[in-house]
């Protein structure tokens, strides 16, 4: 006759520690930047007035940021406008015996302010870079689609970027209290 032993299975170390760990990060206060508790919401990057980029790239930039910070529109009255610089430099990469370069990159670099609106004051400042590759081919109309393809990848990564990084400010100064 053999006995069977029914035996009560505990889960895992491992699982338990976990779980513990979970349960005590969710007590101290820890949240996403972006959740609806954050100070640094939507509501509080809505606020900020985000200054007109020359040229094209900028213009793509502009649009990208305020699709980004302000996904309703703008907040009226405005706290903050946000000035941006850019500069593009294209580099030639992958250079074959005849000179010919086959692949390049696209560099974009940002530089920002953020100020007070009510007495123009620089409050924060930062940089951001993007490098975005891209085949140059031996047709001009694919090289042309290839590089306004990186340009869009580099806005949209600057743009993100960017506002993370003004978010993460205003945590860490308390100036993204949510406006009423």
């Amino acid at each position: 006759m053999s006995s069977t032993k029914h035996s009560r299975v505990s889960p895992p170390r491992g699982f338990v520690l976990v779980f513990c760990f979970l349960l005590c990060l969710s007590g101290c206060g820890f949240y996403a930047v972006h959740s609806e508790r954050s100070q640094a919401s939507i509501a509080v990057l809505s606020t900020v007035d985000i200054g007109l980029i020359p040229n094209r790239t900028g213009q793509m930039l502009r649009n990208e940021l305020l699709q980004k910070m302000q996904p309703r529109g703008p907040a009226r009255p405005a706290r903050f406008t946000l000035l941006v610089s850019l500069k593009e430099v294209l580099q030639e990469l992958a250079i074959q015996k005849d000179a010919v370069a086959t692949r390049a990159n696209l560099i974009l670099n940002a530089e920002f302010t953020v100020t007070d609106r009510k007495n123009g004051r620089p409050l924060y400042s930062g940089r951001a870079r993007s490098v975005n590759s891209y085949d140059i081919l031996t047709s001009d109309f694919a090289t042309l689609s290839a590089l306004g393809d990186a340009r869009r990848r580099a806005v949209r990564q600057l743009a993100f970027d960017i506002r993370e990084r003004i978010s993460v400010w205003l945590l860490q100064t308390n100036d993204g209290s949510v406006p009423r």
